[in-house]
């Protein structure tokens, strides 16, 4: 019987050619019936898994060998998406939505480039066929009507809606947010097909909104029963007999510390710093071992293994383990025993680290601070505060010499610090927002943030030399074409940065950072070279961190909230168990097939968590200025686009001045030098630049702030106006194209099991049995905005009611604030790693676009003309509609 292995080294060989299953029957020699059963069932797993592919002439072979590229897709609000390879060393795909062939956002899919760019730039392709749908459960506005409904999803970027039967109403009234599940995927011309398995309630009810978020990002709450019941099996206390048993280090004599914010709960690490004889500084980084509580392979490891982090949201935490654990005996609570891990480094007068030791150990901590009183001590040394803490004040004082030499030197060597500032949404008891505060980053911070840093680099360095399997935290260094962008935009404000291409080092970005450090472009410089650079990750390899300008880096010091922290804990620790020297053969083996998943697993978990806190931000911070429509604000022009600017506000809270609302002039789009520059009058609008704003409307739907400028003229002319940037057409009407498109239409898909059936016969069929829906070609999703004429007509989704909207809809996840990059920077305890409806039916949907629009520094343009046909139904005939403006 021929084996997994064999078939597809056979396939990747120079010399094969794509066969049928006849062929490769004939090529092996199969005989046997039940091996021909067996080989079709092979065939039928392995074309399942996306490990091969069938072409139209039903012929088998390898995705590499046949020009197909494997990734993700990422989808945008107006219909286009971009691939993202699995393969790091291939560039990313632009598929129109023409040719995404009822592929949705952030499903596995193969794709075939059909063009390139000469110069070797954007390449350009066509989806045939979805591996993996990820996309299951969708969260929306319900809209009834007599005999069926359609979900209108929350996430812009599906931009189809899906049609509910009667039958699968689930309970559910016109008006609610729902989730409903997937039954039926869109093929052709056919929607999408679902049932409505939860009802949430009113979508203006209390407390909805974030429930919607919640259910959008499929982020589990409550713990199953059987990890409750691990969890409620763990001690309240430590013995002393245990801690004799284990052989830890006993710590419990010495002044260590938490320093926390004042509302954490789960406190996973503690330091101390000495002064040793030789003048050298002894560090002490302390972390909660929580892996002696969630053993390997127990249901509560699954259970962080699948949630991969905390998730800290405005109002509420969804964490990765149980209160019982996270907040009881894995906290390092004051004055209680706790076990822990241990590194201990010790720093000579240059801030090398002379001397380190990881070990098993138990503390008591002498007092649980925050960083507010440590600030206090510090830099206002408050009275009250130096008199309550007295027995502490030295070691607070050491700490700040320690950590400020500490961060002194990372700079010299070039890591970049970035200085974002970050808010706090204040919510009242019902959820409502009543404030926006800053938060700061002081001296308390800091010391938190440089000593978890030197902890994770020592750990890091310490366990790659050993060669044992280890998760590591990795940057990589920035995508050459990008930097070169930022480099001409930073070259705009007369900035240069010494090196070119390859050779730039992180410690010319830090120098540029330095020297524009309070200057009106500080804000947008800095978003610009964040952008620039790429997403740090979790990996098995150790390949460095550009950002940090680190050789060796890894996540020690937070395993209440982060699955690899916990990992490398259980590696740390047999490590030590076996003397410090490694592991056993078979251990070896075991983890190091283990550890590339995970890193995959960890970084796909972080990066749900990073958006939905971002959305939960977006949301009260628009609910926040519900209320202050048409009151005026100072802000800063935050990033320039070819349809508008966003203003960024004292408080954080952002908005967006439509390139309609200039009514005094007509305006050029520069993105050479990321300006409006006004045709008449040579007004000009540069990012930095201050400006007093109005606060025109806030989209609830959308989580939106439009501005408008209280010096311009009144117009005539509709919010968004016709009025695009002239010339090289990168906004206005050159944004229309993108959102015209055609009605969802009605149908059904084909199931896949007759497409197979027709390619191996009865006995295949009979081998494989029933089989799930395959995605067949089919045409594009629906675009944003109704059909013009100029398209033509198009098959109608039904009677619908929906919600008169203006213009393109944002995203200040779009703009120029500080994006959702998670780079890693230490802890990220202080820092870093942490951016109206018509009530008349049968007039279809009218969506606005969620991200930027084209010409914009943060999004890529749709061309002109680009936009998708959905599907819906029943099908009927719809009523020509008239040009939308692109605004």
């Amino acid at each position: 019987m021929i084996t997994e292995e064999q078939l597809l080294t056979f396939m990747r060989t120079d010399a094969y050619k794509p066969m049928t299953y006849q062929e490769l029957e004939e090529h092996f020699q199969i005989e046997d019936a039940s091996d021909f059963k067996e080989l079709v069932k092979l065939l039928n797993k392995l074309e399942d898994a996306g490990d091969i592919v069938v072409n139209n002439a039903n012929a088998y072979g390898v995705p590499e060998r046949m020009d197909l590229v494997r990734g993700r897709i990422q989808a945008h609000a107006k219909g286009f998406a971009f691939l993202i390879p699995e393969d790091r060393e291939h560039g990313d795909v632009y598929i129109n939505a023409n040719d995404l062939n009822t592929a949705m956002n952030g499903d596995t899919v193969f794709v075939k480039v059909t063009s390139r760019n000469t110069s070797g730039g954007r390449m350009e392709g066509v989806v045939v066929r979805v591996i993996v749908r990820k996309n299951t459960r969708i969260v929306g506005v319900f809209q009834a009507l007599d005999t069926y409904a359609f979900v209108l999803p929350d996430d812009k970027r599906i931009n189809r809606d899906i049609f509910i039967p009667k039958e699968s109403f689930g309970g559910a009234v016109d008006g609610e947010k729902v989730v409903a599940e997937i039954t039926n995927y869109p093929e052709g011309r056919a929607a999408a097909e679902g049932r409505v398995i939860e009802v949430l309630g009113h979508k203006d009810d209390p407390g909805v909104d974030i429930i919607s978020i919640i259910r959008k990002h499929q982020l589990p709450e409550a713990f199953p029963d059987e990890v409750m019941d691990e969890a409620q099996a763990a001690p309240d206390e430590i013995t002393q007999e245990e801690i004799i048993q284990q052989g830890r280090r006993d710590l419990r004599g010495k002044n260590i510390v938490t320093i926390d914010g004042e509302d954490a709960k789960d406190l996973d690490d503690a330091v101390n710093v000495e002064r040793l004889e030789n003048g050298n500084y002894r560090l002490g980084v302390h972390i909660a071992d929580v892996g002696y509580y969630v053993r390997e392979g127990s249901m509560l490891d699954n259970e962080a293994y699948n949630r991969g982090c905390s998730v800290y949201l405005v109002d509420r935490v969804i964490p990765m383990l149980p209160h019982r654990l996270s907040n009881g005996i894995c906290s390092l609570n004051p004055q209680v025993d706790r076990l822990t891990l241990s590194c201990e480094m010790e720093f000579d007068e240059n801030m090398k680290v002379v001397n380190h030791d990881i070990f098993t150990s138990v503390i008591k901590t002498k007092e649980r601070m925050t960083y507010k009183n440590v600030r206090r001590i510090l830099e206002d040394e408050d009275p009250e505060l130096l008199e309550r803490y007295a027995p502490l004040i030295d070691d607070f004082k050491l700490m700040r010499e320690l950590a400020m030499q500490l961060r002194d030197k990372r700079i010299r060597r070039g890591a970049v610090d970035f200085d974002f500032e970050e808010s706090k949404i204040i919510l009242d008891e019902s959820g409502k927002p009543i404030d926006i505060v800053k938060r700061e980053r002081s001296v308390a911070e800091q010391i938190i943030e440089e000593f978890m840093l030197a902890a994770n680099e020592t750990v890091a360095e310490h366990f790659h030399w050993l060669k044992v399997p280890f998760l590591y935290r990795i940057h990589e260094n920035p995508d050459q074409e990008k930097l070169q962008g930022f480099l001409a935009f930073a070259a705009n404000f007369g900035h240069a940065v010494k090196g070119t291409g390859n050779l730039i080092h992180p410690r010319a970005l830090q120098q540029l950072l330095e020297q524009i450090k309070g200057e009106k472009e500080e804000t947008v410089i800095s978003t610009m070279m964040l952008r620039s650079m790429k997403q740090a990750k979790y990996s098995a390899e150790s390949t460095g961190h550009f950002g940090l300008a680190a050789e060796y880096y890894s996540h020690f010091t937070s395993p209440i909230r982060r699955y690899p922290d916990l990992v490398i804990h259980r590696v740390i620790r047999e490590v030590i168990e076996n003397g410090g020297s490694g592991l056993t053969p078979e251990r070896q083996a075991y983890l190091e097939s283990r550890m590339a998943d995970i890193a995959q697993q960890s970084s796909e978990r972080e990066r749900v968590a990073v958006d939905a806190e971002r959305d939960t931000d977006q949301l009260k911070k628009a609910e926040y200025m519900l209320d202050k429509v048409g009151q005026e604000f100072e802000g800063i022009i935050s990033s320039v686009t070819g349809f508008g600017m966003f203003i960024e506000l004292e408080n954080t809270v952002e908005g967006l001045i439509r390139l309609g609302m200039l009514t005094d002039d007509y305006y050029h789009f520069d993105d050479q030098h990321m300006i409006l520059l006004g045709e008449r009058t040579s007004r000009i609008f540069r990012i930095g630049d201050s400006i007093t704003i109005r606060v025109a409307n806030v989209n609830m739907d959308d989580h939106t702030i439009d501005f408008e400028l209280p010096d311009m003229p009144k117009s005539n002319r509709r919010s968004g106006g016709d009025r695009g940037a002239r010339g090289d057409n990168r906004g206005g009407r050159g944004a229309q194209g993108a959102q015209n498109g055609e009605k969802r239409g009605g149908g059904r898909g084909k199931n896949k099991n007759a497409k197979k059936a027709e390619r191996f016969g009865k006995a295949a069929k009979a081998a494989k049995g029933a089989k799930t829906d395959k995605p067949a070609k089919a045409a594009p999703a629906a675009a944003s905005t109704p059909a013009t004429p100029a398209t033509g007509e198009a098959a109608a989704a039904g009677k619908r009611k929906r919600k008169k909207e203006k213009g393109i809809g944002f995203s200040s996840s779009s703009s120029s604030s500080a994006p959702s990059r998670s780079f890693g920077f230490g802890s990220g305890k202080g820092g870093y790693d942490s951016p109206v409806t018509s009530s008349k039916k049968g007039q279809g949907r009218k969506r606005p676009a969620a991200d930027a629009g084209p010409g914009s520094a943060v999004s890529p343009a749709a061309p002109k003309g680009e936009a998708g046909s959905g599907a819906g139904r029943p099908r009927r005939r719809k009523k020509k509609n008239k040009p939308q403006s692109p605004e």
